[in-house]
């Protein structure tokens, strides 16, 4: 895995830019659980996903959770050197939701290269874009979205990343994603499961109806 593999201007680099970011990379095993990034307390820098699954969520001060986006092999992780950009005003907070092998280039090399490379600051704030269009989205979803339209999303898109239709996640876990109370998401399964659609048992969600799951959604 080369920085190429991330960088679709690589090309358009200098080689003294190449070579910078080939000598400050440095290279990470993170378990899951591991807190990457927590709001404007930390900013390590741009981590790069070689394999594994990371995940970006906004906190409340209640303690609810809602996930904004995910982040999977070859994805890069913006967020996590938020520091760099003085628009950037909440506290997003950047977890590990799989071991993950990563691999991470220094907020203050990368700040420098974007202040001096035009393809650097481009592609930046491309990504950058990217990322706030599926902020909007999410947020027209909560807005203009029935909860079980929401909850049937989720779960079809959850069961296609972890390529299964038996899920092994619980009623809280998945609260924190849809940024919602346990006691919802838990009340919206049984009626999945008396429509035939989901069987629950202990940490377990399996999709039994995919088709009627898609259709809801």
């Amino acid at each position: 895995m080369t920085l190429k593999d991330y960088f679709p201007i690589w090309d358009r680099l200098t080689a003294a830019e190449q070579a910078t970011l080939n000598h400050a990379l440095q290279r990470r095993h993170v378990e899951k659980g591991t807190l990457l990034h927590n709001g404007s307390s930390t900013c390590e820098g741009l981590f790069l996903i070689i394999s594994g699954q990371l995940r970006a969520f906004l906190a409340s001060e209640e303690g609810r959770e809602i996930t904004i986006y995910r982040l999977f092999e070859h994805d890069i992780c913006l967020f996590s050197a938020s520091c760099m950009m003085s628009s950037i005003q909440f506290e997003i907070t950047i977890e590990a939701e799989k071991d993950s092998e990563l691999l991470l280039i220094p907020s203050s090399v990368y700040r420098k290269l974007m202040d001096t490379s035009l393809p650097i600051a481009n592609y930046t704030n491309e990504l950058m874009a990217s990322h706030f269009s599926e902020a909007m989205w999410l947020i027209e979803q909560i807005m203009w979205k029935s909860f079980d339209r929401r909850l049937a999303a989720f779960l079809v898109e959850e069961s296609a990343v972890e390529q299964t239709d038996i899920l092994k996640i619980t009623h809280e876990r998945i609260a924190a994603h849809l940024g919602t109370a346990r006691e919802v998401v838990t009340r919206m399964l049984r009626y999945f499961q008396s429509e035939g659609m989901v069987c629950l048992t202990r940490g377990t969600v399996e999709l039994t109806d995919r088709k009627k799951l898609q259709e809801l959604a």
